[in-house]
């Protein structure tokens, strides 16, 4: 093997290695940060629960009316950030996932929630070395068991 494939292929692994190394330090942040924004909302911490946004972020809720910007939502949710804890919500089992460029990262999360399992799937993006939300959904998992007697319920409306 010539000496230009060994220096060729000992660049690749290094620089593989290096990537492998950002992606899970970006895992770590993202993490920490989900985690800390989760925490922000049970203390009422409403600064840090909010900028953790993009300035054009989305959550969606559990209701079907519930589509905000993040203005829209910190409007709506004043006079719950006015209390002690605005909700707690514990997350218990998160999947991260990159793009290729390493710029935009996808979540899933499982959550325990005063309504139960709920499950969340959301969209960051990286500014500069920050990661910031870009879109949160949030859905009440409903047990396949029980669908026909929620639907019936929900038809009593």
């Amino acid at each position: 093997m010539s000496r230009t494939i060994i220096l060729l292929l000992t660049l690749l692994t290094i620089a593989s290695c290096s990537v492998q190394q950002s992606r899970e330090h970006d895992e770590k942040r993202i993490n920490a940060l989900l985690n800390a924004w989760h925490q922000a909302a049970a203390e009422a911490d409403e600064n840090t629960f909010f900028n953790t946004f993009t300035q054009d972020g989305i959550y969606i809720g559990t209701d079907a009316t519930e589509l905000w910007t993040a203005p829209q939502l910190a409007n709506w949710s004043a006079q719950y950030f006015e209390r002690e804890s605005a909700w707690d919500f514990k997350p218990y089992d998160r999947n991260i996932y990159f793009s290729h460029k390493g710029d935009i990262a996808w979540f899933d999360e499982l959550l325990e929630t005063w309504m139960g399992t709920c499950r969340a799937s959301g969209v960051l993006e990286k500014q500069g070395k920050v990661w910031r939300l870009k879109h949160y959904h949030l859905a009440i998992a409903v047990p396949n068991e029980v669908v026909e007697d929620y639907l019936r319920l929900i038809r009593k409306r």
